[in-house]
């Protein structure tokens, strides 16, 4: 039966929701994974690294193929696109629930990042059509976007503990398959974007970028256990650096390159990158270190631990919403110079913990990194579809979103690698990580505050970014 695509401005809101809920899936399974870590650690004996592969398999693979899975997005339609990402993460969330290893978990957890890289670009180009290039519009329904993966984010911990102390570890996978079948029931009748079918995947970059993030995330997470001198961490940084300098080459002399370098000559669009980095590699390497801080040195059980994951992880839904207002009066810059400031201070007092402190001591930081975090990313990602014509929302959204996590799964490593050294241990190591979170988000701020500037909505006459350094 042909489907019947509704009217734009009357199936806004409908978009926004359908949209939002694929972003919120994906957010789901990064802390819903995160308050499990202890209780995976014990039933299927995996070390600290091994952990870390568990949280960065999915990250690492989400974050190569965001690329890839822009250009998906712009050739086959983002609806399209939308739906066989919902369909994959699905399938994949089966095989992890059905794991017997930690290896085994840590494949699927990998097919996950496939799925989940097939609904953040298109879900961001559907808002984008939808708002038919309102600036506004567009920053409002970002900022609703943003609040929703909040929701799913304050959830997840709670769900989780919840589903840890009374179905056990497989149930935080299983529970995807019907929020999946919502999702896909959700995203059937939204109005398909304008596809590219000129575009086509760049197999040599894709292969470069995989090599690079690969062998730079094993590095850092080996360098806790085995040191920064083994042979086998500096081949693994040696082998990154040479993979990312042969991903520039091949990335300006292709035709059709998966990272269009001119993008970055966009005004904001390399400002809003770095500050993105930054944010996620922050946010994403503490709830690593502070999972395991909860649970072993406090000792708290699941449930508690998710419980007291809310503050960290709820501010989000209100700064978010706050964000989009911001911005579509007064730009990106002010709530990403504020949200940085504001995150750079939760960090700062996230290093006065220790192995004693109680939950008062920990929830101004736990609500001022969510909130300023929050406030950020809704006015970075408009930066960067601002700085773009609408055609090539889906790809500039994918670079943004690759970057951020990419940021995500070297937060991880480092901070799982310091927390995990003998040396150091949790509390230490998690002194460390908080002190250069902070000051990393104080130079996000001064970033802001010189790389970010008024900017008007880019013209649909514009080249796409694809012109070369």
């Amino acid at each position: 039966m042909p489907r019947t695509a509704l009217p734009r401005r009357a199936s806004l809101p409908w978009t926004i929701a359908a949209a939002s809920f694929g972003f919120a899936v994906v957010q789901l399974d990064v802390t819903i994974v995160n308050v499990a870590l202890p209780r995976l650690g014990q039933e299927l004996q995996a070390s600290v690294p091994g952990l870390q592969w568990v949280v960065d398999a999915y990250t690492l693979v989400f974050a190569v193929l965001l690329l890839s899975a822009g250009v998906i997005s712009d050739r086959l339609g983002a609806r399209r696109a939308y739906l066989c990402g919902l369909a994959g993460f699905a399938l994949a969330s089966a095989a992890c629930g059905a794991a017997h290893s930690a290896a085994q978990l840590i494949a699927a957890r990998a097919a996950q990042g496939i799925g989940a890289a097939l609904l953040v670009p298109p879900s961001l180009a559907l808002l984008n059509h939808a708002c038919a290039h309102d600036a506004r519009l567009r920053a409002r329904a970002i900022g609703i976007w943003t609040a929703a993966a909040g929701v799913s984010i304050a959830a997840g911990p709670i769900v989780g503990g919840l589903l840890l102390n009374a179905l056990g570890w497989r149930s935080i996978f299983f529970v995807n398959l019907p929020v999946c079948l919502i999702g896909l029931a959700m995203a059937w009748p939204v109005e398909e974007t304008p596809r590219k079918p000129g575009q086509h995947i760049d197999l040599p970059g894709q292969v470069l970028a995989i090599a690079a993030l690969a062998s730079l995330t094993a590095a850092v997470i080996e360098a806790g256990p085995l040191g920064l001198r083994h042979p086998l961490v500096l081949g693994g940084l040696a082998l990154a650096v040479a993979c990312a300098l042969l991903f520039v080459r091949v990335e300006r002399r292709t035709s059709q390159p998966m990272l269009p370098l001119g993008f970055f000559r966009r005004p904001n669009f390399s400002a809003a990158v770095l500050f993105g980095i930054a944010v996620n590699l922050t946010y994403y390497g503490a709830i690593f270190v502070l999972s395991l801080y909860l649970q072993h040195v406090r000792g708290y059980g699941a449930a508690q631990a998710g419980l007291a994951f809310l503050p960290l992880t709820g501010t989000f839904v209100i700064s978010n919403l706050l964000s989009g207002w911001m911005v579509g009066h007064h730009g990106s810059r002010p709530p990403m110079l504020l949200g940085a400031l504001i995150g750079a201070s939760g960090f700062a007092l996230l290093a006065r913990l220790d192995a004693h402190s109680g939950y008062l001591a920990m929830l101004a930081p736990f609500l001022l990194i969510p909130g300023g975090m929050g406030l950020a990313v809704p006015a970075m990602t408009t930066a960067i579809l601002a700085s773009v014509e609408k055609t090539w929302s889906g790809t500039a959204s994918a670079v943004l979103n690759a970057a951020r996590q990419a940021g995500g799964a070297i937060g991880v490593a480092a901070f799982g690698a310091l927390v995990g050294s003998q040396q150091s241990g949790i509390v230490p190591g998690m002194h460390v990580a908080a002190l250069g979170s902070s000051a990393m988000l104080a130079m996000a701020a001064a970033l802001v505050w010189y790389g970010i500037h008024a900017q008007q909505p880019a013209d649909e006459g514009q080249t796409g970014g694809r012109e070369h350094l």
